[in-house]
């Protein structure tokens, strides 16, 4: 196990160093909108900020989970840790870049978020009450996004995705299916 996650740091310093190349020119341009590397508790900069806040909303996978009758806090990678839902975290994991970072990517191209959408204080960079506002119309707006689920092959919110993952992942460990079907856009 300690191999995989090394693995998946050194992935994730790559993925992160590369992420401000998926900025279009005029939020590259914004010197408050510069990103290199992953920070948090506190978050450095406004992308960071950003970042923090989705990865934060996605954990509504939780709900999901126990809907479908699964404890959140029995993870399966994520090592089990107090006030950590860490099956949570193990299923949100391959729906970050899909959910999360898709939206603060739409936001800061759209300039929809502004650079006085943040406020540094300290070493830490926080939304202002507008834009955590704003942020969050963008992440709503890309769970009412529809796209195809790969098992099933009908159109269905990103928002009933997740339900829908939840239902899967509790069939795979109740023996029910034979493999968990990981949601794979196209």
């Amino acid at each position: 196990m300690a191999g995989l996650l090394g693995v998946e740091g050194e992935g994730a310093v790559l993925y992160f160093r590369a992420w401000s190349q998926l900025l279009n020119e005029r939020a590259a341009a914004l010197p408050a909108f510069a990103f290199e590397r992953r920070s948090r508790r506190p978050p450095a900069d406004p992308v960071n900020a950003c970042l923090s806040l989705c990865y934060a909303l996605l954990t509504r996978v939780a709900t999901s989970l126990e809907v479908a009758g699964l404890d959140p806090w029995a993870g399966l990678y994520h090592v089990d840790r107090p006030g950590r839902p860490s099956l949570a975290l193990d299923m949100m994991e391959p729906l970050r870049p899909i959910l999360a970072d898709s939206t603060v990517l739409t936001a800061l191209n759209t300039a929809e978020l502004r650079p006085g959408d943040f406020v540094t204080r300290g070493p830490g960079c926080n939304l202002t009450p507008t834009g955590r506002r704003t942020l969050i119309q963008v992440f709503e707006r890309r769970l009412e996004q529809e796209a195809t689920h790969p098992v099933f092959g009908y159109q269905i919110s990103m928002r009933r995705m997740l339900h829908v993952q939840a239902r899967l992942l509790a069939r795979h460990l109740r023996g029910e299916v034979a493999a968990y079907p990981h949601y794979v856009p196209r």
